[in-house]
């Protein structure tokens, strides 16, 4: 027996056939034909410390102190213009004037918005809203989330220099996670909203599972190649029990700025046969247009920079649309 077997059996608890009796294995024959022989009373037994196993592992969800609701941006792939459809989501969650114009029966009153930026690996937030420097401290040693265009921003890019690579592994990424969360002076926020990184990994899953999210909101292109991976998010947030309230289709149609031509470069309506298979809405689609570029790289998101544009209104009707199927906030 190697050390690493023999290591298993020495720590109690360790090995998930501990409860399994010693002479329910045979003594001799060749290796493939070993089998654990258990009672009825063994299989209770293992299903038991399986249950506990299982009820130590996840830990119990813990609000954020001053958020009254948490909104989760993700996306199976990456590329898929996540990060730009988070920065201009908090804003039009918060712009009170632009939303009453466009939905006169449905006023959504000036609220407080965060903006969490937990993709650790390529922070995108700090560029986007226009923000560089390190958080300062409170009198109770919480970091003091960056201030622009009247949203709270916090993000690992404030904490590193802009071109110095995170080299962590797994759980330091996590204890990184659980400090831009937890150790941080958000006030009273009405919304925050965190863009998540791509993929369905680690990350997402220590954010759904350590706090409770109000909804997620799944963001891709019409692509067949980012739909797979779409799904796959929105199957992942369903199994953890967070509320998925639409999807968003991203880059949905290219118009020539000449001769006003639509073209649909990564295919139609994708998102919109996706979301019937999962038995979701559209939340709304937001053309491939230079502007939205040219604003998010300028650190001026278009939301703010051009908020009478076609292409800000996109944004704020998806704002309206995500607060109608918020559940009610809590007292």
């Amino acid at each position: 027996m190697g050390v690493w077997p023999r290591l298993l059996l020495l720590l109690p608890g360790a090995s998930p056939w501990g409860c399994v009796r010693r002479s329910a294995w045979p003594k001799s024959g060749p290796a493939s034909s070993w089998r654990p022989r258990s009672s009825g009373a063994d299989s209770d037994a293992l299903k038991d410390r399986r249950a506990q196993i299982m009820a130590r592992g996840l830990p119990k969800q813990k609000p954020v102190e001053g958020v009254k609701q948490v909104i989760v941006v993700a996306s199976g792939k990456g590329g898929v213009g996540k990060s730009t459809t988070a920065v201009n989501l908090a804003l039009a969650l918060g712009a009170n004037d632009l939303m009453r114009k466009l939905t006169p029966r449905e006023v959504i009153e000036s609220k407080a918005i965060g903006l969490l930026d937990v993709d650790v690996y390529g922070p995108s937030i700090p560029k986007m809203m226009n923000l560089r420097g390190n958080p300062e401290l409170s009198e109770s040693n919480l970091m003091r989330p960056l201030l622009n265009y009247g949203i709270s921003c916090m993000s690992m890019g404030f904490l590193v220099e802009e071109t110095a690579p995170v080299v962590w592994r797994g759980l330091m990424v996590m204890s990184a996670i659980e400090k831009l969360i937890r150790q941080v002076d958000w006030g009273q926020l009405d919304y925050l909203v965190i863009d998540m990184p791509p993929g369905t990994g680690d990350v997402q899953l220590s954010v759904s599972q350590n706090i409770p999210i109000s909804g997620a909101v799944i963001v891709s292109t019409p692509q067949d190649i980012a739909l797979m991976d779409a799904h796959k998010g929105a199957e992942m947030f369903r199994k953890v029990n967070v509320p998925v309230l639409g999807l968003i289709q991203n880059m949905s149609v290219f118009q020539c700025p000449k001769c006003k031509h639509e073209t649909h470069i990564f295919g139609a309506d994708g998102a919109k046969k996706l979301a019937k298979t999962l038995g979701l809405d559209v939340l709304g689609d937001i053309p491939l247009h230079l502007n939205i570029r040219e604003a998010s790289d300028s650190g001026q998101p278009i939301v703010f920079s051009q908020p009478q544009s076609n292409e800000a209104k996109a944004y704020l009707r998806i704002a309206a649309e995500v607060v109608k199927r918020l559940p009610p906030p809590p007292v």
